[in-house]
C-alpha cells in the first residue's frame, strides 16, 4: 500500500507544471486583485500587488481567462508542460476609461469602478502648472473650491451642495483635521500628489469618516523608482514665488528614502472694490465702491516633509516613517466681511508631525491585508492683534480709544493631535471581502497669553476625542456587478470652558460625550454597450469639528455645545462609455438627495465697535436636492474637451423659527452663502513632435462660471443687491512645453485673463487678471 501510495505521488508530480505571469493594464501598470482560472477547471489564482499570479495544474493544453473589474475579459491558450514553468504575460485594456485629466486606469479605476459615487482626478497632466491641490480638485465634477483671497488665504470645498467641514480631507488614508493651516490643501503643489480621490456623498468605512457631503484622499506616489529628482520654480503677480522640490531612491535591499520640500509666497497686493469709512463721520458708504490695493495681506509658508523605511519585504510591503515640518507667516487683511480692513493684525504658527506606515498582504494567511497608520501633530498658532490705530481701504489711520483692530491679543494656541488608523481586508475566495475600519483622534488645546511680562495660560484647557469604528462587506459574484453593505459606530467626548455670566468673566470644566451608529449600502452593476449604473444609501452623522466648537482664538467662534449632524444620503449614478477609433466618448450623469437633521451652519455674528466674527449654530432641518453632469471628448493623442455642470438645490425646511413657534420666514428659501449652480470647461491641444521626437507642447483654455447667490436668507438677498454674489465667469489659458518626455518643462499661465470680478464667502473678492511662469526638471526613472 506504502509503494502504491508512493508511486502515485511521483506520477502526479511527473504531470503537475505551473503557469505564471503578470497582468498589466494597457498603460503598463500592475493590476492586483485580478482573477485568473483556467478555463472549464477548478484551478485559479488572484494576482498580488505586483501583478504576479502563479497556478499549478496538470499538464495539459488549456484557455487562460483573465479578467478584472473595469477591465476587458481576456482569454488566451496555453499548455502546461510536466515539471516546468510556462511564462504567460498579459495586458487588459479598460472597459471604461477617461482621458486627460479625470481618467481610470488600474488604481484610478478602483475608484471609479467601485460601488461608491468616486472619481479620481490624475494629477500628472497638472504637474507643470502653477496649481495647488485645490484647484486640481475643481476638475473633479460637483467639486468648487472657494477662497477667501490670494495665496495662503481660506480655503473651503463645496461638494455636491455642502461645503467646508462637511468634507473630510485624508493624505493616504490618514485624516488631516487639526494639522493648521500651514499644511493646507490650498498651500501644497500638485506635484505633492499621484491622484487625487473623491468619494462624493456615501463613504467607504475604509476612511473611518463622519464625513456628510463626502471624502478628498490625497493619494502621494507609492511606485518603486530607483532614483529621482523633480524640482520646479514659478513666478507671478503680486510677487508671487513657489518652490517645489522631490528628490528620492529605492534601492535593490528594499530601503527607501524620500525627502518633499516646498514654499509658496505672495504680497496678494492685487486690486479691490469696497466702500470705504469715511474717519470724519465714521459712516460707510455701502453704495459707493473705490478701486483700491490691498496692503496688509502678505503670506508665506514652507514645509518639509521626510520618509524613511522598507518596501517590498518578507514582513512588509511598506514600513516608513516620516517627519513634517511647516511654517507659515499670514497678515490679516480683512475680517470675515471685505468693508472690515485690518493694516497690523497677522498671525504665525508652525507644525511638527511624526507618522509611521505600515502595511502587509496576505499577513499571516492568505487573503488578510492589513494596514496602520499614526501620526502625532503639534501646531502652534500665535494671533496677534496690538495697534493702536484702525486702518481703512486707503490706508488712512485713525486713533483707536483701546489697542486691539479687531481684538486686543498676542495669543499662542498649543495644539496636540494624535490620530491612528488600522484597517483590516479579508478575501473569501473571488467574491468576498470583508473590512473592519478603526479610525482615533484625539485633540487638546491651550492658551497663553503673551501680552503680559509673565505669559498666563487658560485654566481650563480644550479637549475633543473621537473613534470610528466601521465594519463592511462586499459581495462581487462576477466582474459585471458588485455590491457593498457597511455600518459605523461614532463616538465622540468633549470637554472645555463654559462661561457663567454674561460678561464672560467666569468659567466652569464642561464635558460630554455622544454616541451614534450609521449604516448603508452601495452597489454598481457594469450594463452592455458601455454603460455602468451606481446606487448607494447611507444614514450618516458627521461629528463637530475641531473648529467649530473651539474656534481659532480670532475670527472665528467656537459653540462646544453643538450637535452632530444626521444625514440619509442617496446617490444615484449612470455613465457611459465608447469608443470609435480615434474617437473617445465619456457622460456621467449622477442625483443626490440630503435630508440632513441638526445642520452645522457658519454665520456671521456682530461684534462690538462694528466688528464681525464667524460662528456656528445647529439649524434644524435643511432638505438638499441636485444633478450633476460630467463629460469629455477625446481625439486620438491631440485633442481632449470636456466639462461638468452642478445644480443643487439646498432649501431651510424648517416650518417655524429655530427655538420658537414662530413661522420661518425663510422656509423653503435657499441656505445662504452657498453656491447653487456652476460649471467649468476646458479643451486641451496637444502638438507631439514639436522641435523634437520626444517633445510635446500643451494649449489648455479653462473657465469656471458660478451663478448670482445671495450670503443672506434668499428671500431677503434677492431684493437687495448688497446681499448678493454677483455672476462670474472667469477664463483661463495655459501653455506649456515639455522636453525629452518631459525632462525640461517650461510653463506659462495667464489666469482671468479678462480681468473678472470674482467673489467668494460673504462678497469677498478675490484676484483680477494675473500671470505665472514656471520652470520645472525631472530626472530618473
Amino acid at each position: 500500500m506504502t509503494f502504491c501510495l508512493l508511486s502515485l505521488n511521483l506520477s502526479a508530480r511527473e504531470i503537475t507544471g505551473m503557469i505564471s505571469g503578470k497582468v498589466l493594464s494597457t498603460d503598463g501598470e500592475q493590476i492586483d486583485y485580478a482573477n485568473v482560472s483556467l478555463k472549464g477547471t477548478m484551478y485559479s489564482a488572484t494576482t498580488n500587488d505586483k501583478g504576479i499570479y502563479h497556478i499549478n495544474a496538470p499538464a495539459g493544453d488549456y484557455t487562460v481567462v483573465f479578467s478584472s473589474v473595469g477591465f476587458e475579459k481576456v482569454e488566451l491558450k496555453a499548455t502546461i508542460k510536466s515539471n516546468e514553468r510556462t511564462k504567460l504575460n498579459v495586458k487588459l485594456r479598460p472597459a471604461t476609461q477617461l482621458a486627460e485629466v479625470i481618467v481610470v486606469g488600474n488604481t484610478l479605476s478602483k475608484v471609479k469602478n467601485s460601488a461608491f459615487n468616486a472619481t479620481a482626478v490624475d494629477t500628472k497632466e497638472l504637474v507643470n502648472t502653477t496649481k495647488t491641490l485645490s484647484e486640481a480638485l475643481s476638475k473633479a465634477p460637483g467639486m468648487k473650491i472657494r477662497e477667501s483671497g490670494g495665496v495662503g488665504s481660506d480655503m473651503a470645498v463645496t461638494m455636491d451642495g455642502f461645503s467646508g467641514k462637511h468634507v473630510k480631507v485624508f493624505i493616504d488614508g490618514v485624516p488631516q483635521e487639526g494639522v493648521g493651516s500651514s499644511f493646507g490643501i490650498n498651500n501644497i503643489p500638485v506635484n505633492f500628489a499621484d491622484r487625487i480621490e473623491v468619494y462624493r456623498g456615501v463613504v467607504p468605512v475604509g476612511f473611518g469618516s463622519d464625513a456628510i457631503g463626502g471624502v478628498i484622499n490625497i493619494v502621494t506616489p507609492k511606485r518603486r523608482r530607483r532614483w529621482f529628482v523633480d524640482a520646479s520654480y514659478s513666478f507671478g503677480s503680486f510677487n508671487t514665488h513657489k518652490t517645489y522640490i522631490n528628490f528620492g531612491q529605492t534601492l535593490s535591499n528594499g530601503f527607501k528614502y524620500e525627502i518633499n520640500a516646498f514654499q509658496n509666497y505672495s504680497n496678494n497686493d492685487y486690486w479691490v472694490d469696497s466702500p470705504v469709512e469715511d474717519f470724519a463721520t465714521g459712516a460707510i458708504n455701502r453704495n459707493k465702491l473705490e478701486h483700491v490695493r490691498r496692503f496688509n495681506d502678505t503670506y508665506h509658508n514652507e514645509a518639509i516633509i521626510a520618509k524613511i523605511g522598507f518596501v517590498d519585504k518578507p514582513w512588509a510591503d511598506r514600513l516608513i516613517a516620516g517627519f513634517t515640518y511647516s511654517h507659515m507667516y499670514k497678515e490679516m487683511q480683512t475680517g470675515v466681511r471685505q468693508e472690515i480692513v485690518y493694516g497690523q493684525k497677522h498671525r504665525h504658527g508652525h507644525s511638527l508631525i511624526g507618522s509611521l506606515e505600515y502595511g502587509k498582504r496576505n499577513l499571516l494567511t492568505r487573503g488578510l491585508d492589513v494596514a496602520f497608520n499614526a501620526n502625532y501633530n503639534r501646531n502652534v498658532t500665535v494671533n496677534v492683534d496690538t495697534a493702536s490705530v484702525k486702518y481703512n481701504w486707503r490706508g488712512e489711520t485713525d486713533r483707536l480709544n483701546s489697542p486691539g483692530e479687531q481684538s486686543y491679543q498676542n495669543s499662542r494656541a498649543n495644539n496636540n493631535n494624535w490620530s491612528a488608523t488600522f484597517t483590516a481586508n479579508y478575501r473569501l475566495g473571488e467574491k468576498h471581502l470583508f473590512t473592519v475600519n478603526d479610525v482615533f483622534n484625539t485633540f487638546n488645546r491651550s492658551n497663553d497669553n503673551l501680552l503680559a511680562a509673565i505669559v498666563s495660560s487658560d485654566e481650563i484647557g480644550k479637549v475633543t476625542s473621537k473613534n470610528i469604528v466601521g465594519l463592511s462587506y462586499r459581495y462581487m459574484p462576477n466582474t459585471k456587478f458588485n455590491f457593498t453593505t457597511f455600518g459605523k459606530q461614532y463616538h465622540q467626548y468633549v470637554s472645555g470652558p463654559v462661561a457663567t455670566s454674561a460678561a464672560q468673566d467666569s468659567y466652569i470644566k464642561s464635558s460630554r460625550s455622544v454616541d451614534a451608529f450609521g449604516y448603508g449600502a452601495a452597489g454598481t452593476w457594469f450594463m452592455p454597450l458601455g454603460f455602468q449604473l451606481k446606487a448607494s444609501y447611507e444614514k450618516a452623522y458627521r461629528l463637530p469639528t475641531i473648529e467649530e466648537m473651539f474656534g481659532d482664538e480670532d475670527l472665528e467662534v467656537g459653540d462646544m455645545e453643538l450637535k452632530p449632524e444626521s444625514s440619509h444620503n442617496i446617490n444615484l449614478n449612470l455613465s457611459y462609455n465608447a469608443t470609435f477609433g480615434n474617437n473617445t466618448f465619456y457622460v456621467e450623469a449622477g442625483f443626490i438627495y440630503r435630508d440632513t437633521r441638526d445642520y452645522i451652519q457658519r454665520n456671521i455674528m456682530a461684534l462690538s465697535g462694528g466688528k464681525s466674527a464667524a460662528t456656528y449654530v445647529n439649524y434644524g432641518k435643511v432638505d438638499t436636492k441636485g444633478i450633476s453632469i460630467s463629460a469629455r471628448y477625446n481625439f486620438s493623442k491631440w485633442l481632449s474637451l470636456g466639462g461638468n455642470f452642478t445644480q443643487m438645490n439646498v432649501r431651510d425646511n424648517m416650518k417655524t423659527a429655530m427655538g420658537s413657534t414662530v413661522a420661518n420666514v425663510a422656509y423653503r428659501e435657499r441656505m445662504p452663502n452657498q453656491p447653487y449652480m456652476f460649471a467649468d470647461s476646458d479643451i486641451n491641444f496637444y502638438w507631439h513632435g514639436l522641435g523634437g521626437k520626444r517633445n510635446v507642447l500643451t494649449v489648455t483654455y479653462d473657465n469656471q462660471y458660478t451663478h448670482k447667490f445671495c450670503y443672506y436668507a434668499s428671500n431677503i438677498g434677492s431684493n437687495n443687491n448688497d446681499y448678493m454674489v454677483p455672476d462670474q465667469f472667469a477664463h483661463n489659458l495655459t501653455v506649456s512645453y515639455g522636453i525629452k518626455n518631459g525632462r525640461y518643462n517650461l510653463s506659462f499661465e495667464c489666469r482671468n485673463f479678462t480681468n473678472e470680478r470674482l467673489y467668494d464667502n460673504f462678497s469677498l473678492q478675490k484676484a483680477g487678471r494675473a500671470f505665472y511662469g514656471k520652470v520645472r526638471i525631472y530626472f530618473g526613472n
